[in-house]
């Protein structure tokens, strides 16, 4: 199959939530990769504040939030794909820079505010922002002095429940609808692809997943964690090991046998030095993998398949997932 540019990826998909967050209005649709604004111009009357349940309780917000800082990759991916560009965000501390399945026009003059899980509050504190969003896996213990700069909401966590947490983002950025037709717009590709796999006969390859992580070992992926849950979504099987219900968990190097399945993918956060990386896939137990021998194992992106937590994200591990197996 061949590569489809991620600047088009998602035109359809784009087009579809465009259409039914505006009833259809009558122009081209741009990628959705490339940010169009899913809601309208701001309301020429001031619009009412919102309350919505976030994990901490009740949260009165702002309506149509403009100036909106992220303290995660989930809550980046969410605010992008909804139209709104951060005026700051927080990146895994390893990170060199913006995930790049956005393009730079629509990251750029997005503030670093500093790591996620310990961001630079002064920093956030200058931008004036009117919402902050994060979960309380990264900044529950600072939640107190975040909302003394602006109204914060949490997720319990990020990951797995990425689809519910999609929702809650969308009432604080007053972008339900959006979301709305974001979410159906995925669950038509899902469709579109799990199709595509059953007909190639492949549904039933099993695909590993592999995490190399500076400071954090070897890690396999399982079915609650974000990529999992994606491809849970389109009916790809797991390797039994990995077929459990928890995000992840390390391994040695001596059971790397356990990442072994029918399609490998694997990424590295951080330098792979550092991260293992290059140990890993230079020592035998790798070599002797039945994926790697097939030639079936392959790099992937790590900012996007384990940090691009969200529709946008979730669209593009679908496009690459059909493309690896080759349907």
């Amino acid at each position: 199959m061949p590569r489809i540019a991620r600047r088009t990826l998602l035109a359809g998909l784009g087009g579809a939530a465009l259409a039914a967050c505006t009833g259809g209005i009558g122009r081209p649709a741009p990628a959705a990769s490339e940010g169009f604004d899913t809601g309208a111009s701001p309301s020429p009357t001031p619009v009412p504040p919102v309350t919505v349940n976030a994990a901490t309780g009740p949260v009165l917000v702002p309506g149509e939030p403009m100036r909106v800082v992220v303290l995660d990759t989930d809550v980046l991916d969410s605010a992008l794909t909804l139209g709104i560009t951060p005026v700051g965000a927080a990146l895994p501390a390893r990170d060199t820079g913006y995930p790049d399945y956005w393009p730079t026009t629509r990251t750029t003059g997005i503030r670093l505010v500093g790591p996620a899980g310990s961001p630079d509050l002064p920093t956030v504190r200058a931008l004036r922002p009117d919402l902050i969003l994060s979960n309380q896996a990264r900044d529950g213990d600072r939640y107190d002095q975040l909302r003394e700069i602006a109204p914060t909401v949490l997720t319990q966590t990020t990951g797995a429940p990425w689809k519910a947490n999609v929702q809650l983002h969308a009432q604080a950025l007053s972008r339900e609808a959006a979301a709305a037709a974001f979410a159906a717009s995925y669950q038509k590709h899902v469709g579109q692809v799990t199709q595509a796999l059953a007909s190639a006969k492949l549904s039933g390859r099993k695909v590993s997943l592999v995490r190399f992580v500076e400071g954090g070992g070897i890690r396999l992926s399982g079915r609650q964690s974000f990529p999992g849950t994606v491809l849970s979504d389109a009916q790809v099987g797991r390797p039994d090991a990995q077929n459990v219900d928890q995000a992840d968990f390390e391994i040695p190097l001596d059971q790397i046998g356990k990442a072994d399945g029918d399609l490998l993918l694997y990424a590295t956060y951080g330098d792979p030095a550092a991260a293992g990386t290059d140990a890993a896939l230079a020592s035998p137990g790798w070599q002797a993998l039945g994926a790697v021998k097939a030639h079936r194992a392959f790099p992937v992106d790590d900012q996007l398949w384990f940090q691009g937590i969200g529709y946008t994200g979730a669209n593009y591990l679908l496009d690459e997932l059909q493309r690896f197996l080759g349907a």
